[in-house]
């Protein structure tokens, strides 16, 4: 049965545009303060996280409630794939309570272990990837992970398929998906999709119910294409500007916008686009999107 989505969407914008976490050249000169208020400006509900931030979570509820703007989620860099439960849990600790403290539902999930070293400076023919039986091992820790973090913190998990990562390819996520319960949800990220070769409805069609989040990123295709010929790495892609906000390049938004209006989607929808902010002003690009995004979303 159809339901027809009567609550707003909640936009939210990622800091990424400011300032990028792992490419340390782009957003030497934002500050929190600069990026929330253009966030705000351009008429975003709310962010994730950013190393801008502050750590502390009564420090940062503060300086979001200055600009109006809720917590929409973060980032968890997890190694179930090489760790324990026991250990991830204990690793998540301090950030699952920032997160909880500050009104975030739903942890962004991305997993980095079995990962090359250095794996966003290599080639991305260089990615290693887990075996059937290695998945199903590595589902059953995910869920009981994500039973963990539900009990003790009330967040869920949102599943972030990515490039350079184990569920990279969309049998990847199948395989991912397949081997965990109910409590793994998964984040729809049509940027990360579009790049691994893959058409994201299909998550849409086969995973609807169980996609709790979802990023809004678009892809230049003619600088993925060289990305892949020439086997540059992540990070090569982001420099040459592969990434950029939804409208500005060649994916698809129409589906997802179908999506959200039938399906009674209640998540965050958060605009991500990790590229140069010396480019293009961010004030820019991030309200070129946000007005992208109402249009084709009707909100």
């Amino acid at each position: 049965m159809t339901h027809i989505n009567k609550q707003p969407v909640q936009i939210a914008i990622s800091p990424l545009s400011w300032a990028n976490e792992v490419i340390e050249e782009f957003g030497k000169e934002a500050t929190a303060e600069i990026c929330l208020n253009g966030a705000a400006a351009a008429g975003y509900d709310g962010v994730e996280m950013s190393r801008l931030f502050p750590k502390n979570a009564s420090d940062l509820a503060l300086l979001l409630q200055k600009y109006r703007l809720a917590h929409a989620s973060g980032w968890h860099s997890g190694f179930l794939a090489e760790r324990s439960v026991d250990e991830e849990l204990a690793a998540v600790g301090a950030f699952a309570s920032l997160l909880k403290d500050t009104g975030v539902k739903v942890m962004v999930y991305g997993e980095c272990g079995h990962m090359p070293e250095h794996a966003l400076d290599i080639g991305m023919s260089g990615r290693l990837r887990l075996t059937s039986a290695q998945f199903e091992a590595y589902g059953d820790k995910l869920t009981a992970f994500a039973d963990a973090l539900k009990a003790r913190y009330g967040l869920g998990l949102a599943y972030h398929h990515h490039l350079m990562m184990v569920a990279e390819t969309l049998d990847e996520v199948r395989s991912v998906m397949a081997a965990t319960g109910a409590s793994v949800g998964l984040l729809l990220d049509t940027g990360h999709a579009f790049s691994a070769g893959f058409d994201y409805t299909h998550l849409l069609e086969e995973f609807g119910d169980r996609i709790n989040h979802i990023h809004l990123k678009d892809i230049r295709q003619d600088i993925l294409q060289q990305v892949r010929q020439h086997d540059l790495s992540f990070n090569d892609g982001v420099r040459k500007g592969m990434f950029t906000v939804p409208g500005d390049g060649d994916v698809d938004f129409a589906p997802l916008a179908q999506f959200v209006k039938s399906s009674g989607y209640q998540g965050w929808m958060v605009v991500e686009a990790e590229q140069d902010p010396s480019l293009e002003p961010p004030e820019v690009t991030v309200t070129r999107a946000r007005r992208f995004i109402q249009k084709t979303f009707n909100l």
